[in-house]
């Protein structure tokens, strides 16, 4: 069969890297692709906002299967336009509808969803211009830190952690009049929890689902956890927190009652689900829910999954998921994120990465990489993520850092500490 995976980030990389393990896959295409899914499958210069064109191209190419990696084009109904077109009836698209891709693009949408399900997630409220007023007395309520998040897609900026009151309702008068566009335009306000993060995926095909290992991934750019938020600067898999009390809790009290939900919302949904959680004194509570692989969870995840990924990616597209069990690495997995100097902020590109040729034991990841003049160049904020195994978190670290240290491009910058809050 032919595949085509949307997307230029390590999660498509590895997306791609896994999909070709399958002896049933015969052709990927990649869109727009990396530098590194260009040596193991096809890159394609498509417009991955642009329905139309990405269509003509599973038409004239014969695809068989559309795996959708980033969120953008989930949101703006990629998956609907492709179901709609009876010329591509046969087409298994990986990826939910417009209405469920709401769950993603709209935090409000997403907050009512878990309460109107039962699934445990802070107390909050939805800011607008016209509830002011309001809005600034729920913050009283509130102890701080605050937390604002902008309802729509923000390129992962829209979410303001403030210590200071009145700091807290300037900012939101800055995001309801157009601080992050019309992603601000309504605003969640949110009781701010105390806990450690972790991420868990499940695939599902709107009924049935199966869950992949958990992740924690690291967001600040400084090490102890400070600094900007990026889009993640490494991940382990498993978390040892992680437990079989908390899984059990994860499943009764957030995966099974969203799939319920998405079932008896009659949302079609055939794909990723991810559930960002934070662990409250032993409880789950959900923060965000994502519609797709996170990244660089990705990277961790994917590499435990023994598993053929394209056969549960079928199953779920022909609704038999409850027929399969997947099987997972025992072996713990570590992500080591190297990026480009001054990112999140303004960095350079074009600088030629090298060291290829010296790595042992860790599987590289492109993300923001491209071939340029016959060398292997930067062309993003996060570059190449560098997973390995080992017995468990800290030893599959140690490895990823050993590798850190041969992969060399000016300027590079990678954080040492990770898995320091899990120890």
């Amino acid at each position: 069969m032919k595949v085509l995976i949307l997307g230029s980030g390590g999660r498509e990389h590895t997306l791609c890297w896994k999909i070709k393990q399958s002896p049933k896959v015969a052709d990927i295409f990649v869109a727009p692709g990396n530098a590194g899914t260009n040596q193991i499958a096809n890159n394609v210069n498509l417009n991955i906002k642009d329905n139309k064109e990405i269509a003509d191209f599973i038409k004239t190419n014969k695809i068989d299967m559309i795996v959708i990696g980033p969120e953008d084009p989930l949101v703006n109904g990629i998956t609907d336009y492709l179901e709609a077109d009876k010329s591509l009836k046969v087409l298994m698209v990986i990826g939910p509808s417009k209405a469920g891709a709401i769950l993603e693009g709209s935090k409000d949408f997403a907050k009512q969803f878990m309460q109107k399900y039962n699934i445990t997630t802070a107390k909050y409220m939805t800011a607008t211009k016209d509830n002011f007023s309001a809005s600034i007395e729920f913050l009283k309520t509130m102890n701080p830190p605050y937390v604002l998040k902008a309802d729509g897609l923000a390129a992962g900026k829209g979410v303001l952690i403030l210590d200071d009151f009145d700091v807290a309702i300037e900012e939101l008068y800055k995001m309801l009049n157009g601080k992050f566009g019309e992603a601000s335009s309504k605003v969640v306000l949110e009781e701010f929890l105390d806990g450690v993060e972790c991420s868990v995926f499940a695939i599902t095909d709107g009924k049935d689902f199966v869950v992949l290992p958990e992740a924690k991934d690291y967001k600040r750019i400084g090490e102890g956890n400070t600094g900007l938020n990026t889009g993640g600067m490494g991940a382990v898999s498993p978390v040892p927190f992680y437990n079989a009390e908390f899984e059990t809790k994860v499943l009764e009290r957030v995966v099974k009652p969203t799939i319920y939900g998405i079932n008896n919302e009659k949302i079609k949904y055939t794909g990723f689900v991810f559930f960002g959680l934070i662990n409250v004194k032993g409880d789950p509570y959900v923060i965000e829910y994502n519609v797709r692989m996170g990244d660089p969870e990705t990277e961790v995840v994917l590499p435990r999954l023994k598993s053929d990924l394209v056969e549960i990616l079928i199953a779920a597209s022909n609704k038999t998921l409850k027929d399969i069990k997947p099987e997972y690495d025992s072996r713990a997995a570590a992500t080591v994120m190297l990026v480009s100097g001054g990112y999140p902020e303004a960095y350079e590109k074009g600088k030629i990465i090298s060291g290829f040729d010296k790595v042992k034991d860790t599987i590289l990841f492109h993300a923001g990489t491209k071939v340029e003049n016959g060398n292997i160049t930067s062309s993003g904020g996060r570059v190449i993520a560098l997973s390995s195994f080992g017995g468990n978190i800290f030893e599959a670290l140690e490895k990823s850092y050993k590798t850190a240290e041969v992969i060399v491009f000016d300027k590079v910058y990678y954080r040492k500490d990770l898995g320091f809050d899990l120890k």
